[in-house]
């Protein structure tokens, strides 16, 4: 799809103290263990005391980081409110099966179940902002962020002034547990910065969430476009390799989603052999999940809007550009969705 968006505003809750924007200040935030936990801010600028208290945190998370998205942005009413998530709040979902057991399916509290709802988050925003709009969540694991970042494309083509675009994502222990019974974290613990020092089987966990109002036309407030984006379901090498070439031949810089894991590591070689350009990665950043995607978005349009690249938080890449303005992000889930984006300097 080469239907062209503006991001007018951003905004990102990360394992990185990103939610201040500034990446040219921001600190980068060592981690020692395989389970990155979000910088959380201080939500009560943003989220009512009375409201708040009854929130799980990936709720906390998304509307304030959509609320805070409106803000810088200038818009007050949010228009389609388009997002993604690939799990939802799992800290409602298991304390509802939990209390399902408990009381053994009597007298069960229904907070729990409303607010495990995958549109959960999207709904608290509309009520919180007065949004009347279309209003509509994906859940399609590893495209699901990118999905509502098509949706949000169309729908200004078709003549929506603006969308409130995003994702949110949360890990839990007890989803931490499962996942590492079917191999996906590494076994011993790695820091997020020795993260590709191995070639192991297994990554780091992430989680988090990302904003973005898009516009349709360029303003001067605007921090970056994109203008490319393609969606492959368990691709071939020679389609994967035509799609890097057809979107990425004539780019700057790369940002790749490589997350150490051994298992999937044949499809960065092939992104280095087809797009041989300087390269970063992000997932030692924010991790691993199914909206990984979102962050990566947010650093590319950061970087393009700040103009370079702090060294501290890629201390594994040995010379870093210093100057681009056409970025390409190519990122994977566990080897089944692969997506392309392409994000220009305005």
């Amino acid at each position: 799809m080469k239907v062209k968006c503006y991001i007018q505003g951003m905004a990102a809750i990360s394992p990185q103290q990103t939610f201040d924007g500034d990446i040219s200040t921001a600190p980068f935030v060592h981690s020692e263990s395989n389970r990155l936990v979000c910088v959380e801010p201080d939500y009560k600028p943003y989220i009512p005391a009375n409201s708040l208290r009854r929130m799980t945190r990936v709720l906390r998370m998304g509307l304030a980081t959509a609320l805070k998205c409106l803000s810088v942005s200038g818009v007050s009413t949010p228009g389609p409110i388009v997002t993604g998530t690939g799990k939802g709040s799992l800290q409602d979902t298991e304390k509802f099966i939990k209390e399902i057991e408990q009381y053994k399916e009597t007298a069960l509290n229904p907070t729990p179940f409303i607010q495990s709802t995958y549109n959960s988050v999207n709904g608290l925003i509309a009520l919180q902002q007065n949004g009347t709009d279309y209003n509509n969540t994906f859940v399609h694991r590893g495209f699901s962020f990118e999905n509502a970042l098509v949706d949000s494309m169309m729908l200004l083509q078709e003549g929506a002034s603006h969308t409130l675009t995003g994702s949110f994502e949360e890990m839990t222990p007890e989803h931490y547990y499962i996942k590492s019974r079917i191999g996906q974290w590494r076994e011993a613990p790695v820091g997020n910065t020795h993260l590709f020092d191995a070639n192991l089987p297994g990554t780091i966990s992430g989680e988090g969430s990302a904003f973005f109002v898009l516009a349709a036309a360029p303003t001067q407030e605007s921090k970056a476009a994109v203008t490319g984006i393609k969606l492959l379901y368990k691709p071939a090498s020679e389609r994967l390799s035509a799609v890097l070439q057809e979107l990425g031949a004539d780019a700057d810089l790369v940002i790749s989603g490589a997350n150490g894991d051994s298992n999937y590591a044949h499809y960065y070689q092939l992104l280095n052999t087809v797009l041989p350009k300087p390269t970063i990665p992000f997932k030692h950043l924010c991790g691993e999940y199914d909206t990984a995607g979102s962050f990566a978005l947010w650093l590319a349009a950061s970087l393009l809007h700040a103009g370079n690249i702090p060294a501290e938080w890629f201390p594994m890449v040995k010379e870093l550009p210093a100057d681009f303005k056409k970025v390409v992000i190519y990122n994977h889930f566990f080897g089944e969705q692969h997506t392309v984006m392409v994000v220009e300097k305005v």
